[in-house]
């Protein structure tokens, strides 16, 4: 009984003997070469297995951005239609200039803030350098020379 063709090159999985298949052992060199292609074979096959998953999630990506884009588009519109109806509600209790007024005073008062945490949280941010991991590199480093940093 011999044993199923290998699935990476189709040469026989089962070791070569003298007593069960009347040919030779291989030699050292037959065995690497076999190796070497199989290691070959089995990495071009992960590699196209790699870049057709990409495709697909590259695909499952761009048509999630794009769907994601059109809700924030509508969202837009959505916000805008939603501070007309506020300024016409309002303008129910007070004149409908004033209720204008109110209603655009309130988004800027929200652009003011959001503004002010903006900035706060850039100028925390800056200068976009990992001091702490620098610091850390340049200890291992003095302590790998032997030095105490």
């Amino acid at each position: 009984m011999t044993e199923p063709p290998s699935v990476v090159t189709g040469v026989d999985a089962a070791p070569d003997h003298p007593s069960s298949t009347g040919r030779p052992d291989p030699t050292t060199g037959v065995l690497l070469l076999r190796f070497t292609d199989q290691i070959s074979t089995l990495i071009k096959a992960e590699v196209a297995l790699a870049k057709l998953e990409m495709g697909e999630k590259a695909k499952r990506l761009g048509l999630g951005a794009g769907l994601l884009g059109a809700a924030g588009f509508l969202a837009l519109y959505g916000l805008g239609a939603l501070l007309v109806t506020a300024g016409i509600a309002l303008a129910l209790v007070v004149d409908g200039w004033l209720a204008g007024l109110i209603v655009t005073g309130g988004i800027f008062l929200l652009v003011a803030i959001l503004a002010g945490v903006g900035i706060r949280s850039v100028k925390r941010g800056a200068p976009p350098v990992p001091t702490t991991a620098i610091e850390s590199a340049k200890k291992d480093l003095a302590t790998a020379k032997g030095h105490r940093a």
